[in-house]
């Protein structure tokens, strides 16, 4: 009995121990297990932090380059172009008639009548208008009645200083007598002079009633008409006339110009009136001074108008062909950059910066210019500079779009849209 009793006692443990061993389900963990696993958690913490972080690091990076590369101004250049050795310069022109003249009168009267009007040719010393003048026509005929009494007073001294003089051999008059008829011979002969003078001027002024053409040409204006007052002098114009066979054009050319413009050069001329027609002419002689106003020389060129088909007072452009000591570069007109300080553009040099070099122009017809000082052949000029460009700024030089589609827009650099790596 005591051994059976004791039986269970033993047993029991074992019991109990599997008993709390189906009531835990586990067995217990231990610490190195434990340390091992937060050390797994925190590689992994790490290695997602670290994924996480680096690309944020590179895009920042990026942008940053990204943001510094924008800051520097994009800029096209281009080299300028070559000019030609005989270039064409184009200027305004006025033209003049060979001979212009206004006709005054030269003595007072009423316009009795006139020939010819506007527009008629008249040769040299054709009639074109009488001046009725009848007081100077008495004043005339008075001063030849006056000449008539001094030649008839001047007749009688004559003959009675000879008649003394003769006397005088024979003591039959005094000496005194006889030098006061001497005298008196002398005086009536000036006074002949003078009377005789007078009426020349009085035959002058009455020939001035006929006003006649003083040469071959063409009457361009008339301003008066029959009993029109006439007064002598410049106060007004009865008649202007124009020499029309040979035309004079004066031209203004700008002093970088007008080295070539010498006489002989050859020009056109051109109408707006006249298109596609060209009428030949030359220069034949030049002010050889240049305005200080206007900073220009004066030049003439002479064109044949035998058929008068060019009238003077008409605005022609001249088309001059001349050799250039040193030919232009041509450049667009928005690379020009205009300061105060003058007319400059900007350039690139080899360590990609700006630089702004003053610049000679000549020509400027709008779209391009011909540059003749302060450019080189080889220089690449910025094409459209931006107006906040200085000297000495960093440039970025990019390719025109339609050279490289979607490609690269910039040499060693990636184009637009392809989002730098990222």
């Amino acid at each position: 009995m005591s051994h059976e009793s004791q039986t269970p006692h033993h047993d029991a443990p074992e019991g109990a121990a599997a008993s709390g061993s189906g009531g835990q389900g586990h067995t217990p963990i231990s610490v190195g297990k434990v340390l091992l696993l937060l050390f797994l958690l925190l590689v992994v913490a790490v290695a997602l932090a670290v994924a996480g972080i680096l690309p944020r690091l590179r895009q920042k990076s990026t942008l940053q380059k990204e943001t510094e590369a924008l800051a520097v101004p994009a800029v096209m250049v281009a080299n300028p172009k070559p000019g030609q050795p005989t270039q064409e310069i184009v200027l305004p022109g006025n033209i003049y008639a060979w001979t212009d003249s206004p006709i005054y009168a030269r003595t007072s009267g009423y316009l009795k009548q006139w020939h010819f009007d506007i527009g008629s040719r008249v040769k040299k010393g054709q009639l074109l208008a009488v001046i009725e003048s009848p007081e100077v026509d008495q004043q005339l005929a008075q001063a030849k009645a006056d000449l008539a009494t001094a030649e008839a007073n001047a007749h009688n001294a004559k003959i009675q200083a000879a008649r003394y003089q003769d006397l005088l051999q024979q003591n039959a008059v005094t000496k005194q007598d006889t030098d006061n008829f001497v005298t008196q011979e002398a005086s009536t002969s000036t006074q002949v002079k003078s009377a005789l003078a007078n009426v020349q001027r009085l035959q002058e002024l009455v020939s001035f009633e006929n006003i006649y053409a003083p040469f071959d040409g063409v009457i361009t204006a008339r301003d008066v008409d029959t009993g029109t007052l006439i007064d002598a002098g410049a106060n007004k114009e009865m008649f202007h006339m124009a020499d029309e066979h040979v035309l004079r054009v004066y031209v203004n050319v700008p002093q970088v110009e007008s080295a070539g413009c010498r006489p002989g050069v050859a020009a056109d001329l051109t109408f707006a009136e006249r298109p596609g027609v060209q009428v030949q002419g030359k220069i034949v002689r030049t002010a050889d001074s240049i305005d200080p106003t206007s900073r220009t020389l004066l030049v003439e060129v002479d064109v044949n108008n035998s058929k008068g088909e060019i009238f003077p007072g008409a605005y022609t452009e001249v088309h001059f062909h001349v050799k250039s000591s040193r030919p232009a570069l041509i450049l667009p007109v928005p690379a020009l950059i205009f300061r105060s300080e003058g007319l400059r553009v900007a350039i690139v040099d080899s360590n990609n910066k700006a630089k702004l070099v003053p610049i000679t122009i000549s020509q400027d017809d709008g779209r391009t210019v011909q540059v003749v000082q302060g450019l080189e052949a080889d220089d690449r000029v910025i094409q459209n500079p931006p107006d906040s460009i200085v000297d000495g700024e960093p440039v970025r030089v990019v390719q025109p779009q339609s050279e490289h589609e979607g490609g690269e827009g910039e040499s060693g650099a990636p184009g637009p849209g392809t989002g730098g790596g990222r």
